[in-house]
């Protein structure tokens, strides 16, 4: 897998050098909501073969070759791509008549909407599904629908054209999810994959937290290996081995967007929502949050609201 990781920023950094121009940028604040929307008219005619730690999804019209981890597929016919956040990818254009969109949004944009919730308890996104949605003409033009009506919001002034991009982006994942039936099944997957997917079923279906009278059950690498009944060693290795991160960064990413969600959503105390996320101490959920946001949890909620 590779090792190289592009971020957002990077990718901006990387497209103004292309384009010689640096305008888009502008838009982009590290740690802030972030969504954008292009025609892939313009798009690069090689993307790098990197991993990306933001989401992406594009309706591909045009030929060319993918490489999505170890796997290499022609393209020839209209194509959804939804790729894995820690699965490397490259595209490489076949003709000159490239058509579609391009979408890619970060973290905190997937987070910040109860309409995406359901989506992380599905294969959506995840390393064991297949990123790949050849679509039929019908189903090109219903994706091409959304895709038009988010582009014309994002360049609107329309003052509610995030929630009515987001109810169009989700519009797009449920479609995504009811067309693809040939996700690979949990047999059929190589052994560390099959534990990473468990492990991933077991972190995400402990959320959304109700009530600090139910705190979060597993909150370490060593519960979820003995939930799992396998050495925590092994299962390090196994999640290492699938998404290039480990076990205990994994289960950290999810508590601190937990925690932007209670912060947001909820009316708890920060000693309440600190414990529920399985903190004793405030001061140890405080320097937690600090340390992933860059800002206390009171100014965050302030700054939410």
């Amino acid at each position: 897998m590779s090792e190289r990781l592009e971020t957002l920023e990077d990718y901006y950094k990387r497209l103004s050098h292309l384009h010689d121009s640096n305008g888009e940028i502008n838009d982009f604040e590290i740690g802030k909501s972030h969504f954008n929307i292009s025609p892939r008219k313009y798009c690069d005619f090689k993307t790098p073969y990197n991993r990306r730690d933001f989401y992406k999804i594009s309706l591909i019209i045009g030929k060319g070759w993918f490489k999505y981890g170890k796997h290499e597929l022609y393209i020839d016919r209209p194509v959804l791509f939804l790729p894995a956040l820690n699965i490397p990818y490259s595209w490489v254009c076949d003709t000159n008549q490239q058509e579609g969109y391009f979408c890619l949004f970060n973290q905190e944009f997937f987070s910040g909407s109860q309409a995406f919730e359901p989506f992380k308890k599905t294969s959506l996104f995840k390393e064991w599904s297949k990123p790949i949605i050849f679509l039929d003409e019908e189903q090109l033009q219903t994706v091409t629908t959304f895709l038009n009506n988010m582009y014309r919001l994002n360049h609107s002034n329309y003052p509610f054209r995030c929630n009515a991009i987001k109810s169009n982006l989700a519009a797009i994942l449920h479609l995504a999810l009811e067309w693809r039936v040939d996700d690979l099944e949990v047999e059929n997957q190589s052994g560390p994959v099959r534990l990473y997917r468990m492990f991933d079923e077991l972190l995400h279906k402990q959320f959304p937290l109700d009530s600090p009278a139910y705190p979060l059950e597993l909150r370490t690498a060593a519960d979820f290996a003995t939930r799992l009944h396998v050495h925590v060693n092994h299962l390090n290795a196994s999640v290492k081995s699938v998404t290039n991160l480990t076990t205990t960064q994994l289960i950290k990413r999810k508590v601190f967007e937990e925690a932007k969600n209670l912060l947001t959503y909820t009316d708890w105390n920060v000693a309440e929502i600190g414990y529920t996320l399985g903190f004793e101490e405030p001061t140890h959920f405080n320097n937690f949050f600090k340390k992933n946001a860059q800002v206390a949890p009171l100014r965050f909620r302030q700054e939410s609201k």
